[in-house]
């Protein structure tokens, strides 16, 4: 297969860490490659490269799944900590349509986890070797003279896109679709991606901070988590601006969950991804009714969907994720229809944007979040994604503020402030 890298069987070891202390896992990433997968201080991160492997077009998640599986077979694991993400561990981010683009899994060097009182550091090489110097690195400088300009639509022309959208889903056409945008940022040097990942990490502790292979950013919606036979899907549809008036705020939700638009666009993402999980699950709780979720920037309309899975040993975490993409909430009712409708009408290559980002390890769990809220950092170049769920009477200056509140994650995290 094309773009395999680290052919040879690897040596892994995960020994449990007592020196860390207090220290946030991001104050040791190099800038060797480093990779990012963090939620309120719990995680993993990692830098250096010991595998890799490149996958595209339609068979992208299978072609990553065998190799990873192959990987998997000729390892040879020393586990001393026994928690999710130690042993041998990927990170990985795809492509969001199936059109030539570049997906990747990686296989670090070195990987340092917490998870509550626990912190590990895995190492991962062709034989074994000393156990790496864990150290704070030198602290990233920040981006400099960053100028923003619109991507493929500015705001006029995209808005005239929604409308045409619209105007398809009441002559019923479809359901639903999600059209999105990109904002381009270039800043004066190289952008060293550890600073939007320090500032996303500490702006909004309750969203899975990532970076894996130049895509980076803060997304509130799991994909899926798989874990010991159970399975759990954090949905998101339906979105509402925060003003930062605490009590206008809490009368904004109150709107939002009374909503008939945000409720008929959440109730097509949370039947896409039931659909999607049941026949892998022998049990599943849906809830009946969605809560709303308060992020610094927005709120959304949000379900936890669970389930146990009776296929754990035949289907790993990332083949759940391929089928479980592109869900209504990042592609739209019915899907063949709204993502052909994207191809047409949103005038860009989504590349990773919206695609699965997270991990998985060697028994096939894993955690995979959607790429939302994020940003393809290119040298001094970062293109900026935001998207909307579009549906009968969605309101095109609306959608676009959506959008615009969107941006504003990694848009301050690009800040020198």
């Amino acid at each position: 297969m094309p773009g395999i890298a680290g052919a040879a069987p690897v040596v892994v070891r995960s020994t449990r860490l007592d020196a860390l202390g207090d220290a946030d896992l991001l104050d040791l990433l190099p800038t060797d490659r480093p990779v990012c997968w963090l939620r309120r201080g719990d995680g993993l991160v990692g830098w250096g490269r010991a595998a890799e492997v490149h996958t595209s077009g339609p068979t992208r998640f299978a072609d990553a799944d065998k190799w990873w599986a192959e990987t998997t077979a000729r390892a040879v694991v020393r586990d001393e900590v026994g928690e999710p993400g130690s042993g041998l561990v990927a990170f990985g981010s795809f492509a969001f349509g199936d059109d030539p683009g570049d997906s990747v899994l990686v296989v670090p060097e070195v990987v340092v986890g917490r998870r509550g009182e626990t912190t590990w550091v895995t190492t991962i090489g062709s034989g074994p070797g000393p156990a790496p110097r864990l150290s704070v690195a030198e602290p990233p400088e920040a981006p400099r003279e960053v100028v923003f300009a619109d991507g493929a639509l500015n705001g006029e022309q995209w808005m005239s896109v929604v409308a045409d959208a619209v105007a398809r889903i009441n002559a019923g056409e479809l359901e639903k679709v999600v059209l999105a945008r990109d904002l381009l940022a270039t800043a004066a040097a190289p952008v060293d991606v550890r600073w939007p990942l320090e500032r996303l990490a500490a702006d909004y502790p309750s969203c899975w901070t990532f970076h894996v292979d130049g895509m980076v950013g803060a997304t509130p919606e799991m994909l899926l988590r798989r874990e010991r036979g159970l399975l759990t899907s954090r949905v998101l549809a339906g979105t509402i601006r925060r003003t930062g008036d605490d009590a206008h705020d809490l009368a904004l939700a109150a709107t939002l969950a009374r909503s008939s638009k945000d409720l008929e666009e959440h109730e097509y993402a949370v039947r896409s991804v039931a659909d999607a999980l049941e026949p892998h699950c022998s049990s599943m709780n849906v809830p009946e009714a969605p809560f709303v979720l308060h992020l610094p920037n927005v709120m959304h309309l949000a379900t936890d969907v669970a389930g146990v899975v009776h296929d754990a040993e035949t289907v790993s975490s990332l083949e759940l994720a391929a089928a479980l993409h592109p869900s209504a909430a990042v592609g739209g009712t019915p899907t063949a229809v709204a993502t052909g409708l994207i191809a047409e009408l949103e005038g860009m290559d989504r590349a990773r944007y919206a695609g699965p980002v997270g991990w998985i390890d060697a028994t096939g769990d894993g955690e995979w979040g959607i790429a939302l809220r994020s940003a393809a950092v290119s040298g001094a170049t970062v293109r900026l994604f935001a998207g909307c769920g579009i549906v009968g009477d969605s309101d095109p200056e609306a959608e676009l503020a959506e959008a615009q509140a969107k941006f504003v994650p990694v848009r301050d995290a690009l800040s020198g402030g």
